[in-house]
């Protein structure tokens, strides 16, 4: 028997898939989308330069990363949408300067970088720059008011 004399009648709301795990939903997202993000870059790479396919395969999955993360990880949260087009533009332009900057930093101690390693040092960035944007898109983006 329930103490519904006390509080009244227990109220079932709605839940959102990440609820309870946003990070979890976050960390898939972002390991799917850098594993996209280099198979792009790797297929890329050999047309157009490291710095161009990065810059590729940045813009092609950004989008759809950034709405993954509104429809699961951020779901039923209040979301400006404004501040979510602002958000898909910053990171675009973070990831975008931030890889390029990466790659041509490799180049300095690496004169000739094979794909793998250049893969591997934009996926490493690609790990760091998510905790960053995951606290960005937390309390900025998708914050609670």
């Amino acid at each position: 028997m329930t103490a519904t004399w006390i509080s009244g009648p227990a109220q079932r709301r709605a839940s959102r898939p990440a609820e309870h795990h946003p990070v979890a939903w976050y960390v898939v997202a972002g390991v799917l989308t850098t594993g996209l993000q280099e198979l792009l870059f790797l297929g890329a790479r050999p047309l157009t330069g490291a710095l161009i396919a990065n810059i590729v395969a940045i813009a092609l999955t950004t989008v759809g990363n950034t709405e993954f993360q509104r429809r699961v990880t951020f779901a039923g949260l209040p979301v400006s949408r404004l501040r979510l087009h602002l958000q898909s533009a910053g990171t675009f332009a973070f990831y975008a300067s931030y890889g390029s900057l990466v790659l041509v930093s490799l180049h300095l101690f690496t004169p000739e970088p094979s794909a793998t390693l250049q893969a591997v040092t934009l996926a490493m960035a690609s790990g760091l720059g998510g905790i960053l944007r995951f606290a960005l898109l937390r309390w900025w983006v998708f914050a609670q008011r």
